[in-house]
């Protein structure tokens, strides 16, 4: 019988890589799963459930994002500044208007497990509303999302 050890990858030997996606390309749940994938690292074989070794991630063509149905008016994002009175809601459409990259950032944030690597998690993901971005130094990899 084979002494086989369980390989757990320390953060040091992480690696990371710079991945671009368009949102305009596949439904936003589609394009949420597939950037939550790369933030975490889940699709790596030295995936270590406790070590956050993801990817960053840019995003591009967030006011672009496709959504079925009546999303675009019966659609509702919260906020509630904790003050009486302090609740401010607006539709998808409103937000896509006003902010279109925090329709992806909240859609993405609700898909990462919610423990201590998070926030940094959410860090390495860059949203952009148009095709412009500030990463082109980095060379990041086109990944098509179907």
């Amino acid at each position: 019988m084979v002494n086989a050890k369980t390989y757990s990858q320390k953060p040091t030997e992480v690696t990371r890589r710079w991945i671009l996606i368009d949102a305009s390309t596949a439904p936003l749940g589609r394009v949420s799963t597939a950037i939550a994938k790369y933030l975490i690292g889940k699709y790596k074989p030295t995936y270590t459930p406790h070590t956050d070794a993801g990817d960053y991630v840019v995003v591009i063509n967030a006011k672009d994002v496709v959504v079925t149905g009546t999303k675009e008016t019966d659609k509702m994002y919260y906020h509630y500044s904790g003050f009486p009175g302090g609740l401010s809601e607006a539709t998808l459409g409103q937000l896509r208007l006003k902010a279109p990259e925090k329709i992806i950032e909240i859609a993405v944030k609700g898909m990462i497990p919610v423990n201590k690597l998070t926030a940094e998690r959410m860090k390495r993901l860059r949203v952009f509303a148009g095709d412009a971005h500030t990463h082109t130094a980095q060379t990041p990899t086109k990944v098509e999302v179907k």
